[in-house]
């Protein structure tokens, strides 16, 4: 009898679209996103049961309804906690982190300090619309000084956070920086992410149409993209405004100006391994409209993952201890019996 073997039906984006009607506000960036997702997944060669998303609580955290794969709405902040779990209890699974400014930057930071830190092989989405959307238009740890909302009448008197120099001060392997409305560099983006081993962490600059519309066209909007935006290529100069501008070594700063043809050669170069992640750092402290906005990918440096070094540990206390007893250990030492 001669064995033969089926192929596997290859995957489409329509594998990953559930039948959960999506309830986004007309506009809202989130379609882009989840389409951008949808059509990524299909392109990794992973089984669609090895997918899991999971996430906190916002308009973004919806996701999971809207995506034909396992998943998790869990609570306000602790999308990272339960994700971390999910990863460590079955690691075959790729991991999707689905959040937002707020419940990502404000109850849930430290979550996201601790996970960054440590490299649970997870893949972060952080949306990030400069506003507290489900809530209905409070100020978020990313808006902008001075932004006038139902929290702050006469403006935000703090300074905004930035999420990717925040992914890189806690030593995050890949950090990176897409929009919603620039749909083929957000595929790319998230598909770069999908392939890193390590945490992820991709920051998408995401549109509220109803309590903050519009507040990235001054440089996303595709009409002045080409002179606003810093596309971050590894091992490319570091130009923009079609190559009439780049960024020059300026002290301990970057100067960011027109090219002249005597100073062509001097324009810095990026390279998402640097291992110091001086560079990728000052490209995330850019202030619009003083300096042009950095998308792309800021660092991407593999190193050993929380799941591989946890994984090494139990494997050696098993060689030197053998397999656990629960029920030995909840019987050893001093015990007693109530009738």
């Amino acid at each position: 009898m001669i064995e033969t073997t089926t192929a596997p039906v290859p995957l489409t984006k329509k594998d990953f679209v559930s039948d959960v009607q999506v309830k986004w506000c007309p506009g809202c960036g989130d379609y882009s996103i989840l389409a951008a997702l949808q059509s990524v997944m299909p392109k990794l060669g992973i089984p669609k049961e090895n997918f899991a998303i999971i996430s906190g609580i916002g308009c973004s955290s919806r996701f999971p309804y809207y995506m034909n794969t396992y998943g998790f709405h869990t609570i306000h902040g602790r999308a990272m906690a339960v994700a971390t779990g999910v990863k460590a209890a079955n690691p075959d699974l790729q991991v999707w982190v689905i959040t937002g400014d707020g419940d990502g930057l404000s109850i849930g930071g430290n979550h996201l300090l601790h996970t960054l830190r440590r490299n649970v092989d997870l893949k972060v989405i952080l949306f990030n619309n400069e506003i507290y959307g489900l809530t209905k238009g409070q100020y978020s740890p990313t808006s902008n000084l001075g932004l006038k909302t139902k929290t702050s009448p006469m403006g935000s008197v703090e300074r905004p956070l930035s999420p990717v120099s925040i992914a890189l001060a806690a030593g995050a392997g890949f950090v990176a920086r897409t929009v919603d409305n620039d749909i083929k560099h957000l595929s790319a983006t998230l598909e770069a992410a999908a392939k890193f081993k390590g945490t992820a962490f991709v920051e998408v600059l995401q549109n509220c149409v109803i309590f903050n519309d519009a507040t990235h066209a001054g440089f996303a909007a595709p009409d002045v993209r080409k002179e606003k935006v810093l596309y971050l290529e590894d091992g490319k100069p570091l130009t923009y405004a079609e190559g009439r501008k780049g960024l020059f070594a300026k002290g301990y700063a970057i100067d960011a100006r027109d090219i002249a043809e005597s100073d062509a050669d001097q324009v810095l170069v990026h390279s998402v391994t640097e291992e110091t992640g001086t560079l990728a750092w000052t490209l995330s402290q850019f202030d619009f409209p003083e300096k042009p906005v950095p998308m792309g990918v800021f660092r991407a440096v593999e190193r050993p993952t929380f799941n591989e070094l946890m994984d090494s540990q139990m494997a050696e206390a098993r060689a030197k201890k053998g397999n656990g007893d629960l029920n030995k250990l909840l019987h050893s030492g001093f015990t007693w019996k109530i009738d």
